[in-house]
């Protein structure tokens, strides 16, 4: 469970500029690393090294590393248009938080900044010649990471943007997010099983002010509000769902008066989903994929099938044992993510668009098979009904009455699920 500061801290290192400035500063800082270290290094090193040695070098490289980074940026670019084309546009923010890209494009233009800031203090004279020597070392040193940083970004060039790749990465976002919410069903705080009837009478109803999706929740800050005040807290929206200044979004019942407007800052309300508090997000993001792969301009069976299958997985993650953290809430209640809605998420869409494709509908009515067979308590009847409205969508759209019967000898192995 993350607060609302340290999930903004998150999300700040994750874009590009921050690494950027980092490693920026850290080329500077190596550059003057020779104006510095000048008293310790004996003279009889630096005279074994040309006068013009490390002008010409780093010359060389802050035209190079101009270049690669221009050349870089633009591939960067080029694999987020052809993310969004080819994949969803809603997995771009995967790719612009990739660590790879980030670090090698962070390289570039701190090596950038290291030879222009060691001309710069060689033409100005702040070096001596024992200075210019321990430069000349570490402007070895840097031309040997940045022949390993080109060797990790060509092999990385070739996958980046791929749909494999990208939905991969969607895949993963979106595990980890339902691996964490099965440690924190209730984000930390106790449950709220029906958002209705267990919210007492006479509670006080709280609107957002602005209207967006919610982001985050700061579960420890609501704590500590109802903690002061003596009272308890109910959330009425989860992350990922929909805020609009006509419905509530918390209720508070019993204590004494409650600021208002501190309660609702602990919601963070913005104009897109994220995939950290959010499951279910990823599993909308895969689904995307999906449909996309289905439409007529680009007729993709085998992305289709594909994400079916890691719609699986996904879903079999939300199924595996987990250990609750205790965080010591008690007066913070929450929601759970209904297995159901996962299931809708995942195969609502899917059985829709793939109705009149074969294909489609018997990996579907696979995955469905194997999803009623595991053990939770709520997948098999979410198997069973998804089975039964794919199939039918099916009956309705396939022309041959062979493909129906496949259809429905598999469809007939889920329904005896129990």
């Amino acid at each position: 469970m993350i607060g609302r500061w340290g999930w903004a801290i998150r999300r700040v290192t994750r874009r590009i500029w921050f690494r950027a400035g980092l490693f920026s500063l850290l080329g500077v800082a190596t550059a003057l690393l020779g104006a510095w270290a000048d008293p310790f290094i004996p003279l009889s090193i630096s005279t074994t090294i040309g006068s013009d040695a490390v002008d010409n070098i780093l010359g060389i490289l802050a035209s190079s590393m101009l270049t690669v980074t221009t050349f870089s940026l633009s591939t960067m670019v080029s694999a987020y248009s052809a993310a969004t084309s080819n994949v969803t546009p809603r997995a771009n923010v995967l790719i612009m938080e990739d660590a790879t890209t980030q670090n090698v494009l962070s390289t570039f233009i701190g090596t950038f900044l290291f030879s222009l800031v060691g001309i710069i203090a060689l033409s100005t004279g702040t070096y001596g010649e024992q200075g210019r020597a321990i430069l000349f070392g570490v402007t070895i040193l840097v031309i040997g990471f940045i022949l390993v940083t080109l060797l990790r970004w060509i092999d990385h060039l070739s996958r980046l943007g791929r749909v494999t790749e990208t939905t991969q990465r969607v895949e993963d976002a979106a595990v980890a997010a339902v691996r964490q919410r099965r440690r924190t069903p209730y984000l930390g705080g106790r449950p709220l099983l029906d958002r209705q009837d267990d919210v007492p009478a006479g509670a006080r109803y709280l609107r957002p002010s602005s209207i967006g999706y919610i982001q985050h929740i700061d579960i420890e800050a609501l704590s500590e509000l109802a903690t002061n005040s003596g009272c308890r807290i109910y959330v009425l929206r989860l992350p990922g769902e929909f805020a609009d200044t006509t419905a509530p979004i918390a209720a508070v019942h019993d204590g004494g008066e409650i600021d208002a407007a501190a309660l609702l800052g602990c919601f963070t309300v913005g104009d897109r989903r994220s995939f950290d508090q959010d499951p279910r997000f990823g599993v909308c993001v895969l689904t995307e994929v999906a449909s996309r792969a289905l439409s007529p301009a680009t007729n993709d069976l085998g992305t289709a099938v594909d994400v079916i299958g890691r719609q699986l997985r996904v879903l079999a993650a939300w199924a595996e044992p987990a250990e609750e953290e205790d965080c010591g809430i008690d007066n913070v209640f929450v929601p759970p993510i209904r297995s159901e809605d996962l299931f809708d998420d995942a195969f609502l869409a899917l059985s829709r668009d793939g109705a009149s494709m074969v294909e489609v509908g018997m990996r579907l009515q696979k995955a469905l098979l194997t999803l009623a067979r595991i053990d939770h308590p709520d997948f098999a009847v979410a198997a069973r009904r998804h089975s039964e409205e794919t199939l039918a969508r099916a009956e309705i759209a396939l022309a041959l009455e062979a493909d129906k019967k496949r259809l429905r000898a598999i469809a007939a192995r889920v329904g005896m699920v129990r």
